[in-house]
């Protein structure tokens, strides 16, 4: 498969495919023949990605719907937390880069952790990551989280069992003492199929703007597909709770994915001034409690 994928790239590069915009930062794939490469159709809910026009003034509604949560928050002294999590590619850091996009970033702000270091590795797990959270009024949005443990460390042999079983064990403890100290802790699972997320691959490839977001290891994980997704069940198994649950998002149409994470978080809050009808409710078809697609 890895080979396959850099044969592809190879090909690409030579036989005249380019990029071309989506008119919100996220280049289309276009094949020799001139067309766009369509694969985020693969088992997806919707004929045709989410309208450019309409998903410019939605965002924009709901991004004054954010400040106004913001502004809430501020005031009432709430904490918040936004777990981003999902395959490579998969769409998170331009969600996230939507919902931070007007915000202030005083008492917002995204937390994305390199790999530990030799005395983080000395520690409890969760270590470096509580040290993140937020104070009064604040929210925080991390860019992958804890859950590395049961997803990459997991597939690609960077933890033992032990480490693992003892991680699936704690880290819904975690999450009830956060919510219960006052923290709410909203967890979002970003899903890409696999003709998808390749094709991705391939435009951070021969993007030059994008090509520091292609790791070797993105590439590995292409032929552990299987496993990423028996990981990602089991995850969703152990640690999807009442208190903190996942939620899915298709994130094929990455548009339509934004749109409705937002909907999603501003829907679980009742914040001064909110406009029901702007925030109204996610899409039934892209939105989904997480334990409910185990196994799909």
């Amino acid at each position: 498969m890895i080979q396959d994928v850099r044969e592809y790239i190879d090909r690409l590069q030579t036989d005249g495919h380019s990029l071309g915009e989506d008119h919100d930062d996220d280049p289309v794939l276009i094949d020799p023949a001139g067309r766009a490469v369509d694969t985020w159709r693969e088992n997806y809910p919707y004929d045709e990605r989410m309208d450019r026009s309409e998903y410019d003034q939605t965002k924009y509604l709901l991004q004054v719907e954010l400040l106004k949560f913001q502004r809430w928050t501020s005031a009432t002294g709430g904490r918040h937390v936004i777990l981003f999590e999902g395959r490579d590619a998969a769409g998170k850091g331009g969600t996230i880069k939507r919902f931070m996009e007007h915000m202030n970033p005083r008492y917002a702000r995204t937390v994305a952790l390199s790999k530990p270091s030799d005395r983080e590795l000395g520690q409890w797990y969760f270590q470096r990551y509580v040290q993140h959270l937020p104070t009064s009024g604040e929210v925080v949005l991390f860019d992958r989280s804890w859950y590395n443990r049961a997803g990459v460390e997991r597939v690609m042999g960077f933890c033992d069992d032990d480490q693992y079983q003892q991680f699936m064990g704690e880290a819904p403890l975690l999450e009830k003492m956060l919510v219960e100290s006052g923290i709410s802790v909203t967890k979002y699972w970003f899903s890409v199929t696999r003709a998808e997320q390749r094709t991705r691959f391939i435009i951070r490839q021969v993007d030059p703007v994008r090509q520091w977001k292609l790791s070797p290891m993105d590439l590995e994980s292409l032929d552990k597909w299987g496993a990423y997704t028996a990981a990602k069940e089991e995850m969703f198994r152990r640690t999807d709770t009442d208190w903190a649950p996942w939620t899915t998002i298709k994130s094929n149409d990455k548009k339509r994915a934004r749109i409705n994470a937002m909907r999603h978080f501003l829907s679980q809050f009742e914040y001064d001034g909110k406009d029901h009808e702007v925030v109204g409710q996610p899409d039934p078809a892209i939105v989904n409690r997480g334990i409910d697609t185990v196994g799909d």
